[in-house]
């Protein structure tokens, strides 16, 4: 028997990243020429929510649908977990019931111990770490909008947080350039520089992390920012606008990147703080190209780890 696997840190698709990605195209193809795939029918994921979500719950949700299988949705006042059951028995229980559980939490600690004591496939759809499954989608819409990763220069500005550590690491495992622009205080985690250079040795890829927005999207291809306040981080929210006002996403700032660079951002989006309504909405943003590649990368992502595809 295969042991299973977790999709925790985009480390752990270090070597088959592509091949997840070429997977999302087949099966978002498959879906628009209206042909059904059902490799996971009678299989069935658990979604825990600690955090409110929009696209993460509804891409899953679809996604498992959309392949023949089922999901369970949850939060810690529909589970024990909210009355004291500990995270290893969760774990243990669940996975006598389903097929894989997908966790969005707090804390990555509580991700690892989730992990560590199930016994199907554990996907991480947001903690204060990481957010692989964002991503997988994004390199996944940068694919389809430039028809390469390599060698692409990506900009990203703002709070150096989840989404920012998971994209250095995935950046560089695909051979992308990436520049940080971010606070001194607010720059991305240690260990996820680390990882992102220590890929990048391999890849050729350029990791850079500074303070200056300015520098950071000179030259990009792909100009990406996050919110400024992140949920749990509310009591900090007037301090947090006013150090991350330089790094708003603006026409002045675009002015720097290529011509004809694009704009993401993994919503939701707080128009007119981190990103302007004149800059998201127009023809240079591909933001709603990724929310739409949520749901094809979550595909390949259950079809790969729950069905072995």
């Amino acid at each position: 028997m295969a042991a299973k696997r977790d999709l925790i840190s985009m480390t752990d698709v270090e070597r088959d990243l592509m091949g997840l990605l070429e997977l999302a195209g087949t099966l978002k193809n498959r879906q628009k020429a209206g042909k059904t795939y059902e490799p996971l029918r009678g299989k069935s994921l658990a979604m825990i929510f600690e955090k409110a979500s929009t696209r993460t719950r509804v891409s899953f949700e679809v996604a498992i649908e959309q392949l023949g299988g089922h999901a369970v949705n949850l939060t810690p006042s529909d589970t024990q977990l909210g009355r004291g059951e500990t995270i290893a028995d969760t774990a243990k229980v669940l996975s006598r019931y389903v097929n894989a559980i997908m966790y969005r939490a707090y804390r990555h600690s509580d991700m690892v111990e989730l992990a560590r004591n199930a016994t199907v496939p554990v996907i991480n759809g947001l903690d204060d770490l990481e957010h692989p499954c964002q991503i997988i989608s994004d390199l996944f819409t940068i694919l389809e909008a430039r028809n390469r990763l390599r060698g692409i220069r990506v900009a990203y500005v703002g709070d150096g947080n989840n989404v920012c550590n998971s994209l250095l690491i995935g950046a560089a495992i695909v051979g992308a350039h990436i520049t940080v622009g971010c606070p001194d205080q607010n720059r991305p985690h240690p260990d996820a520089v680390r990882e992102a250079e220590r890929i990048a040795k391999v890849s050729g890829s350029d990791i850079g992390v500074g303070p200056d927005p300015k520098e950071a999207v000179a030259g990009a291809d792909i100009v990406y920012t996050d919110v400024w306040v992140s949920m749990g981080m509310e009591k900090e929210k007037e301090e947090r606008e006013r150090l991350f006002r330089p790094y708003q996403v603006n026409a002045s700032l675009l002015a720097h990147a290529n011509k004809d660079a694009l704009v993401m951002h993994c919503l939701p989006a707080h128009r007119g703080h981190e990103i302007t309504n004149d800059v998201i909405d127009s023809p240079k943003s591909i933001v709603f190209e990724q929310a739409e590649n949520r749901l094809h990368a979550q595909k390949a992502i259950l079809a790969r780890l729950v069905g072995g595809i």
